[in-house]
């Protein structure tokens, strides 16, 4: 042999050791994150569920399309079983646009955008007619009680944007408890600054909480925008004049829902379950594209992308798209009582549904020992920046999967992202397929697919 050739055998050794001297799991994972970023089905089955099914609140109409979508979906990426658990779930029904604004023959009469917040009753349709009383927080609602009598209360609590990923949990105690914390003082209705950090005019709607040991009075949450121009309104004259406000929602008797369910069985452990998921239902002004039709199709992607690349899970992997997520968590308790009452064996559960920007890495809901382990796998994690885990006992990973933890003690994964700009859509209008970015989606996906192919290889 040549000198020359001497050289350019030499060369093709160099090149070629970085790949022989990888471990066959970081050869795997590579294959199994460039057929999703490459080759992912995530972003058009988004596009699919979005346009062609919209909003799934429990109980509408919207709901049954997007259980035949899931089960289709779930069928087509490979899913060798795929069923419904039926479970009983709240149907609440807005109804016809929600009115707010002032009375008055003294001047202009303001209007201001709000919706009824979810579970709320109805003000009838005659509506309720009464003066506002603004008030900053709870502690100031205490202090002012004597004046709440008669009066709708409006909570102008803004989103605290230092909190970061503690603001929405800051915020949110007036959109939940707020309607039974004045109702208990004589207020007759609460409108509720939206829980964004946003501004403009989109009202955030979600869930509340009645206390049972007061009246049930209707609450609307109001845009960031209207919520000052309503401020400004009461700072200007308006504080004695009264508002009317018109809600035309209604909670229905209980409807029948379900939990859709894919999986592919263990080929060594089938008996052990890993389960991943993300919930089906979703508020009514938009078509629920971050919350959290993402969660769902980054979870049927670990399916469909096992199968492409021709690896066969050694446990059951088992992808459920849970019902009833927003107002009441009803999925989530029958998927686990179905489990418990089956004597089911969860060493692993995951969800997301925090919406699909960049990924971070993951909330870790497990014993100090296995997180220890979960630990030992950063180096898989850091070339897609998603080496961030978080430990929490007895906690971490989301509501659907929380009841799994209770019953089982199964170590839980919530996907972390970056989350700078979820709270702007959530809940809204603008909660829309265009405001997801295909790269950060399977992206995602990819990050949970590589958590997923460790502990189904290595166990918890």
């Amino acid at each position: 042999m040549n000198k020359k050739n001497i050289l350019f055998s030499f060369a093709l050794i160099c090149a070629a050791l970085p790949a022989f001297s990888q471990d066959p799991d970081s050869i795997m994972i590579k294959k199994l994150t460039d057929e999703i970023l490459l080759r992912g089905k995530a972003y058009s089955n988004l596009y699919t569920l979005c346009k062609t099914v919209g909003q799934r609140l429990s109980g509408s109409e919207g709901m049954y399309k997007g259980e035949e979508w899931g089960q289709a979906t779930l069928k087509a990426s490979a899913a060798e079983r795929v069923y419904l658990q039926e479970c009983m779930v709240p149907h609440w029904v807005r109804g016809a646009k929600e009115y707010a604004g002032f009375k008055t023959h003294k001047r202009a009469n303001p209007r201001f955008n709000v919706l009824a917040i979810g579970n709320s009753v109805g003000t009838g349709k005659d509506g309720v007619l009464a003066p506002v009383i603004e008030v900053a927080n709870f502690d100031e609602l205490e202090r002012r009680k004597d004046e709440v009598k008669g009066k709708i209360v409006f909570y102008n609590y803004p989103f605290n944007k230092t909190l970061l990923r503690g603001a929405y949990g800051d915020a949110v105690r007036y959109r939940g408890g707020g309607a039974s914390r004045a109702a208990k003082y004589g207020a007759v209705a609460v409108i509720v600054r939206s829980v964004t950090g946003a501004y403009d005019n989109n009202p955030h709607t979600g869930a509340l909480n009645y206390n049972d040991s007061f009246p049930k009075i209707p609450a609307v949450a109001i845009s960031t925008m209207a919520a000052d121009k309503l401020s400004n309104c009461l700072k200007d004259g308006f504080a004695n004049d009264n508002l009317s406000l018109i809600t035309n929602c209604v909670m229905m008797e209980d409807a029948i829902g379900h939990n859709v369910i894919g999986e592919i069985k263990g080929s060594e452990f089938p008996n052990e379950i890993i389960t991943i998921g993300g919930h089906m239902d979703s508020w009514d002004p938009a078509e629920g594209a971050s919350d959290d039709g993402t969660g769902m199709v980054q979870s049927i992607e670990i399916l469909r992308a096992f199968n492409a690349i021709g690896y066969r899970p050694k446990r059951t992997i088992r992808i459920v798209l849970f019902a009833n997520e927003e107002n009441g968590g009803r999925g989530a308790a029958k998927y686990a009582e179905t489990a418990l009452a089956n004597k089911e064996n969860h060493i692993m559960a995951m969800e997301s549904d925090g919406g699909a920007e960049y990924p971070r890495g993951f909330g870790c809901g497990m014993t100090k020992a296995q997180f220890e382990k979960v630990q030992s796998w950063r180096k898989y994690f850091e070339p897609y920046d998603a080496d961030k885990f978080t430990f929490s006992e007895g906690g971490g990973g989301g509501a659907d999967i929380g009841p799994l933890q209770r019953n089982f003690k199964t170590p839980q994964f919530g996907l972390s992202t970056t989350g700078q700009r979820y709270f702007d859509m959530h809940h809204s209008a603008i909660d829309v397929f265009e405001k997801v970015n295909a790269q950060e989606l399977h992206l995602g996906a990819a990050v949970m697919a590589t958590m997923v192919y460790l502990v189904d290889k290595y166990g918890l």
